[in-house]
């Protein structure tokens, strides 16, 4: 659930932040670039991650002064002032010291926050960290002036849609609705200008005289193949601030939610607590199970608002008694159709036939579509990848029809039931080719 956004006065700047879970240990998450703490939970992995380390810490967020649901603000702010910003947040929320996690340019922050703070600081944690933004001859893996350039010029020019998405989260870059939440995430975090600002801003950062001065227990996590901060980066800021432990991981995403969140959770939780537990049956295999009554807006005009309704009520509790029978469980109800799982591919099969003949005593058809993959345990409902695909076979299905995956056919080899193929399908944003079946009923 979404946590209630408050405000912390610093100074004649009021800043937006949210508090998820309980501690200790408390952990103050410094946003790269651009932020808007609303944002943060409309996306699933953005949620989880965040829901994940509220698990073993209460979790503070907030966005920095100019952007998001904190003030806009004439002049962007130095880090200095920033950092009165965190501590503003922390009084705010009670709490006199923390640990601070930040990644891309908030890590930056929050090492210099640590330097300065040291009793206020009780670790450090960053990810897709730098010291230095710009190309040095005694610094090779900054950006040079023409690549940071272009990186202002790409943010006149594409403001507004997905930019920057396939260096900071390759991984999901060709998932349509991320990069339409990526998109407005943006446009909620900034206007056009502020953000050409912060880009400079960032251009011109260099904290590498600070990094021996730093003197609380340092995580550095960084994804070998981040294509935003060279590895090499992360590896000089390793060894300049005394006794820090880097662990370099086998992703390519920059943001810390994306490709390798559950292992950057991991070693988050085990340097701040001491151990590291895994999500208890936060993914599940499971067959899921979609239906929605074919015309159903025409049915509803013709029949008029009363017997419509009526009419939705018998079919639901048709709908649900072969739910029982057949031992699923409802997950939700969408108007005039349903979402439900099974934890056995062929009883969710014979529920969708039962499903279709019987409303047909109605006078009214469905559609069905069915997939059995990994699915995302979201307290009583179920997400990812895998709920997709099921309910874009459900929409490939003719009248009558149930579709299912070839993961679903090839699953219940030997139950007796029968498939006609009906051939190989593209299904929107879904990567790859998906031959399907309609079932013989």
């Amino acid at each position: 659930m979404q946590p209630e956004t408050r405000y912390a006065r610093s100074g004649d700047v009021n800043v937006a932040y949210q508090v998820i879970g309980t501690g200790p240990p408390d952990i103050v998450v410094v946003p790269g670039w651009v932020s808007n703490v609303d944002f943060c939970w409309e996306e699933a992995a953005f949620a989880r991650f965040l829901t994940r380390l509220a698990s073993f810490a209460r979790v503070i967020l907030f966005d920095k002064r100019g952007t998001g649901l904190s003030d806009r603000v004439v002049d962007l702010p130095s880090l200095e002032v920033r950092m009165d910003d965190v501590w503003a947040v922390m009084r705010a929320v009670g709490t006199g010291v923390a640990a601070l996690f930040g990644y891309s340019e908030g890590a930056t922050m929050c090492a210099l926050f640590a330097a300065t703070y040291p009793s206020r600081t009780s670790a450090l944690v960053m990810a897709g960290a730098f010291p230095r933004r710009r190309w040095a001859p005694d610094y090779p893996w900054g950006q040079t002036d023409e690549q940071i350039q272009a990186a202002l010029d790409e943010v006149e020019r594409e403001w507004g849609g997905p930019v920057k998405i396939d260096a900071h989260a390759p991984s999901m870059a060709r998932d349509e609705h991320f990069r339409q939440w990526w998109a407005r995430r943006l446009r909620a975090s900034a206007s056009p200008a502020a953000a050409k600002a912060l880009l400079r801003m960032n251009a011109d950062i260099d904290i590498r005289h600070v990094l021996p001065s730093i003197r609380v227990p340092t995580l550095i996590l960084h994804n070998s193949h981040d294509r935003v901060v060279s590895p090499d980066a992360t590896r000089y800021m390793a060894d300049l601030i005394p006794g820090a432990k880097l662990v370099e991981l086998n992703g390519m995403d920059h943001i810390p939610w994306g490709d390798n969140s559950d292992a950057i959770l991991e070693e988050i939780e085990e340097f701040l607590t001491g151990a590291r537990h895994s999500p208890d049956h936060d993914r599940v295999l499971a067959t899921v199970l979609f239906t929605d009554i074919v015309g159903s807006t025409d049915k509803a005009v013709s029949l008029g608002d009363q017997r419509w309704s009526d009419l939705l009520e018998c079919h639901h509790n048709v709908v649900r008694r072969e739910l029982e029978r057949f031992r699923g469980r409802e997950i939700a109800t969408t108007g005039d159709g349903f979402l439900a799982s099974f934890d056995g591919p062929a009883r969710a099969v014979r529920c969708a036939c039962a499903i279709s003949r019987e409303v047909r005593s109605l006078g009214i058809e469905v559609r069905a579509g069915l997939h059995t993959g990994e699915c995302e345990v979201m307290g009583d409902g179920l997400g990812g990848i895998a709920v997709h695909i099921g309910a874009r076979i459900a929409g490939l299905a003719q009248t009558g029809e149930v579709l299912v995956s070839a993961t679903v056919k090839d699953l219940v080899a030997g139950s007796a039931l029968h498939f006609n193929d009906r051939g190989v399908h593209s299904l929107k944003g879904v990567p790859g080719d998906w031959r399907l079946f309609a079932v013989d009923h």
